[in-house]
């Protein structure tokens, strides 16, 4: 049996247990949160073991334990900290920190510990992102010479977000996630699996805003809106917006030179992947409007089911970082993965409208597939 033990017991702390529990060989050591009240009404719900403080979490943990940030934002770096600095590898929820100089510091921190500082999303890891992978590496659309990703998410602040409570109870941070942003928050859907298959991002052109200053609770000038033109050191040119404003639309498009790519669902890890072959009718040219599916042969990995706006298992990061420590093996949410996409997230969040060109500091080599995905 391997342990994993989480710190934070709120809202998304409920779509890691519902996802643990289609590994069997994983259990939950332990649990902490700083709320006593969210913490007894969890560990109740889940029927997993307490610690009352910080400092009694980490007593008489094994020296190299697995360790679950799943608190708020702003405390992510100071958990992350506590956790490397008492000899645990670390699974952070995103970002990995708010600041970049505090996530540099992180990542010299587990570098000269020798452990490993992992970051959440892991949807990179599931059936949908590993099947464009794979497209993408088989040719099918040609070479790709353009990326169009969205993550806008509606106009939540309309939304009825007052009733939306977890599986234990926990109401969604309405007040978090507007003073993080949507950027900090979903970017990473998509980046992460950008980055996994182009490797480093090497230059960001982007801009973003605050285009509805006065929902309530307020964002406190958090940007709720964000446009970012990528280049990679080794892959096409892409565009990714993110926001909390126009429509709903999660879709991702590949366009080759054969024809497009697409996915429309970034948070389904079984959303299809299709293929829409480009062809000439007469004086027009057009994609075909009904796609080829693309699918990977044989089984792929577990389903936590959907629950809330979510169909994904949340538990493919942690027990990737577990498998490769197991197998002292390179872990596919490399130290260097998480870093870049911190970097590259925060490069967007922060444009403004004039910061203009950003070079990254940081760089990471592309993941290697899945082994059910080659």
């Amino acid at each position: 049996m391997t342990r994993v033990s989480i710190i934070g017991c709120g809202f998304v702390a409920d779509l890691y247990m519902r996802s643990l529990a289609c590994f069997p060989h994983v259990s939950v050591d332990r649990v902490y949160d700083r709320d006593a009240d969210r913490l007894k009404v969890f560990a109740a719900h889940w029927s997993v073991p307490t610690c009352d403080t910080l400092d009694a979490f980490f007593q008489g943990l094994p020296s190299g334990s697995l360790v679950l940030n799943l608190t708020n934002p702003k405390s992510h770096f100071e958990i992350n900290k506590a956790c490397l600095e008492a000899g645990h590898h670390v699974y952070s929820e995103k970002p990995l920190a708010v600041d970049m100089d505090e996530a540099r510091a992180l990542y010299e921190l587990a570098a000269a510990k020798g452990l490993m500082l992992a970051s959440a999303p892991c949807s990179v890891l599931g059936e949908a992102a590993q099947t464009l992978g794979k497209a993408l590496r088989d040719g099918v659309a040609g070479a790709p010479r353009l990326i169009y990703a969205e993550l806008d998410d509606g106009f939540i602040p309309q939304a009825p977000f007052a009733d939306w409570k977890s599986e234990s109870g926990a109401v969604w941070p309405a007040e978090d996630e507007f003073r993080v942003g949507c950027t900090l928050e979903h970017a990473g859907y998509y980046l992460a699996w950008l980055i996994s298959y182009f490797g480093s991002v090497r230059r960001v052109v982007a801009a973003s805003a605050e285009v509805i200053p006065d929902k309530d609770p307020s964002g406190a000038g958090t940007p709720d809106y964000s446009s970012a033109t990528l280049y990679f050191e080794n892959g096409p040119v892409t565009r990714l917006t993110c926001s909390i404003v126009a429509p709903h639309d999660h879709q991702i498009r590949v366009i080759g030179d054969n024809g497009v790519l697409g996915l429309k669902r970034a948070w389904d890890n079984r959303a299809p992947v299709k293929f829409y072959r480009r062809m000439r009718v007469r004086r027009r040219l057009l994609e075909l409007p009904f796609g080829k599916r693309i699918r990977l042969k044989g089984q792929t990995h577990p389903l936590a089911g959907k629950w809330g706006a979510a169909n994904m298992n949340f538990a493919l990061g942690p027990v990737e970082v577990l498998e490769s420590i197991q197998e002292n093996r390179a872990c596919r949410l490399s130290n260097d993965f998480a870093l870049h996409l911190n970097e590259v997230t925060l490069a967007i969040q922060n444009a403004g409208e004039s910061t203009g060109p950003q070079d990254m500091t940081t760089r990471c080599d592309p993941m290697e597939p899945m082994p059910w995905a080659t």
